[in-house]
């Protein structure tokens, strides 16, 4: 059985959250929920918090052992980017991007065949 969450427009880069990812993808949920909480990135709270999601999905199951669950996958996608400019000096304009990310987890049982 397998739990979903997500937390979409998370305002935070991509490539910042990735980071941050990257460190819990496999582990299981102590572990990771240790390892988000000593980690010191912006990410880390917004990976703990649809951590937290999920497994609070999984606990309104009652057929579900808690502890036997792992994170199966850990996705950061690219959500849409605030785009507008800054006026330079000489008329010119530099343009300024506002990135947002799309975190997604998924949490199965450790018996399972797992995507990692």
């Amino acid at each position: 059985m397998e739990f979903k969450s997500t937390h979409r427009y998370a305002r935070i880069s991509p490539r910042k959250a990735r980071y941050v990812v990257d460190l819990v993808r496999g582990k299981s949920i102590n572990d990771a929920l240790r390892i988000l909480r000593v980690t010191h990135k912006r990410a880390s709270y917004m990976v703990d918090k649809v951590i937290r999601a999920a497994l609070a999905a999984a606990n309104n199951n009652m057929d579900v052992d808690v502890d036997s669950l792992v994170l199966a996958q850990v996705l950061v996608d690219c959500g849409p980017t605030r785009k507008w400019h800054r006026t330079r000096p000489r008329g010119m304009a530099a343009p300024i991007l506002k990135r947002t990310s799309h975190i997604t987890v998924v949490l199965a049982e450790k018996g399972r065949n797992l995507n990692v």
